[in-house]
């Protein structure tokens, strides 16, 4: 089997009652999901869509995202996830980038995606629940699913675009099975009797893989939050006694701080990824929720992940574990030799989870996998047991008068003062030393500290030239689609 939706064949012929999507009223099973996607199949095929097109989806977490998903797999097409918020400019360049011949948006967005396909070019299709069905019961199930070859795209998926116009993964049905299977069995270890909390967005690779891909295999049920509301959250983990939960550090560190007191003690098991989860925020929210949290580190780029905290070995707060199954990691200095041991150095990935490369980029491309391995940005350390620890992104490195300062180390002390929530430490421009250090903080509600408390907390913890000489307090932090901090939008406040 190559085409990935074949987990979803499968399953549906050994689970075929199961609930696969929960979202409030609406329950669909795996027969009828299967059915569904079987007809999205040839809804497509009807209309000329042939495979290797690439067919756009604009849609939120419901589970017409998962139909259309498999629908397009199933035909031999290439998934384009696309964020629901993305603008009209946006909306076409990823349109007219990736060549797309469909794009499917939800009916009650605000129409940026159909402008976006005016422009590009693009047929466009508003996907509303009901006429949706009655679209789909007009075809015939497709038998069976188109064959691919394991090298085939997939999926293409755009990263974010923080140094420039995004860039398409290019990645491959097999690379997903197998960050699908590894993360299903060996991390997750999800079976049928498991309810996964999807609050993470499908569009999102974390989301995509992590949490719907391995539910559909494992035949669990995946409850579809679409948009993260921390009391809507815990309400629904109660509700449907949710067994797995998996969210980005600020979903932590929110649901850590609603007040509700809500019985979540059917939880198992909590994931967290994406970007670094603070220390303190871990433990408090396992104090809190009586649920460990395993943490991990992955990448659009590597179908997404590379390492983890796995459950059948120590756990260590803090690190992103180890290398998950046939993944190897390197780490390096900038001549691409490997560091001394105990030294920070760039993660460097090789595997059948990275990425066949970006899509009509052959420079960038070499760029990023010059010799085999791909260079992730993201600065590590390993310990004496092999256990790696991401220091920070290697371009929010911070060079202050000839001395490297990672924010995340600074993040870290700047958490563990009683008052804070959240913290972003970014470099500022400095006239003598080239850079200064500055943190942007959210402050525990009811809480209060000055600038200058935190500022000192940290003065007292770090080396001299670490500590941040600005401090301000704000009322949130700018977060990106999958809930990420974007320090490129944290801006110094006018004095």
């Amino acid at each position: 089997m190559a085409n990935l939706a074949g987990f979803l064949v499968e399953t549906a012929e050994r689970h075929p009652e199961r609930p696969a999507l929960r979202m409030g009223e609406r329950v669909i099973s795996y027969a009828e999901l299967d059915r569904s996607s079987a007809r999205a199949a040839s809804l497509l095929l009807s209309e000329g869509v042939r495979p290797g097109d690439r067919v756009a989806l604009m849609l939120p977490n419901v589970p017409e995202f998962v139909v259309l998903y498999y629908g397009i797999l199933r035909a031999g097409a290439v998934v384009v996830p696309m964020n629901p918020l993305l603008k009209t400019r946006e909306a076409e360049f990823h349109l007219a980038d990736s060549g797309a011949v469909r794009l499917f948006e939800w009916h009650q967005a605000p129409g940026e995606g159909a402008k976006g396909a005016a422009a590009a070019g693009v047929r466009h299709v508003a996907v509303e629940p009901g006429g949706f069905a009655a679209t789909l019961a007009a075809h015939e199930p497709l038998p069976g699913i188109a064959e691919t070859d394991d090298d085939d795209m997939a999926v293409l998926l755009y990263t974010s675009g923080t140094t420039g116009k995004p860039k398409g993964a290019v990645l491959t049905h097999a690379g997903l099975r197998h960050n699908t299977e590894v993360n299903g069995i060996q991390i997750q270890r999800i079976t049928p009797d498991d309810v996964v909390v999807g609050c993470l967005p499908l569009f999102h690779i974390f989301g995509q893989i992590c949490t719907m891909s391995v539910t559909v295999r494992s035949g669990a049920s995946l409850v579809m939050i679409p948009r993260f509301v921390p009391g809507d959250v815990l309400d629904a983990i109660a509700r449907e006694r949710a067994t797995v939960f998996e969210g980005v550090p600020t979903m932590y560190a929110a649901l850590l701080q609603h007040p509700a007191e809500t019985d979540v003690s059917t939880l198992r098991m909590c994931i967290s990824g994406g970007a670094s989860l603070p220390v303190e925020i871990l433990h408090g929210f396992e104090r809190r929720f009586g649920c460990a949290v395993l943490e991990g580190f992955g990448m659009s780029e590597t179908s997404p992940v590379v390492t983890f905290n796995h459950p059948d070995r120590p756990r260590k707060a803090g690190s992103i574990g180890t290398p998950i199954r046939d993944v190897e990691v390197r780490l390096l200095d900038d001549r691409g030799q490997d560091v001394a041991p105990g030294e920070v150095g760039e993660l460097a990935v090789r595997g059948p989870n990275v990425m066949k490369g970006y899509w009509n980029r052959p420079e960038e491309t070499a760029a990023a996998v010059p010799d085999g391995w791909l260079r992730t940005g993201d600065l590590a350390r390993a310990d004496e047991d092999g256990y790696l620890y991401v220091v920070d992104r290697k371009k929010d490195m911070i060079i202050r008068g000839g001395y490297n300062v990672y924010p995340r180390e600074i993040e870290e002390v700047l958490h563990e003062h009683p008052a804070v929530a959240l913290a972003a430490v970014v470099g500022v421009p400095h006239p003598e030393l080239g850079e200064e250090v500055a943190a942007a903080v959210v402050l525990r509600p009811a809480a209060q500290a000055s600038p200058d408390e935190l500022r000192d907390y940290v003065k007292e913890r770090v080396a001299a030239y670490k500590y941040p000489r600005r401090v301000w307090l704000v009322d949130q932090l700018p977060l990106g689609p999958s809930g990420k901090i974007l320090k490129r939008e944290i801006t110094l406040p006018t004095p």
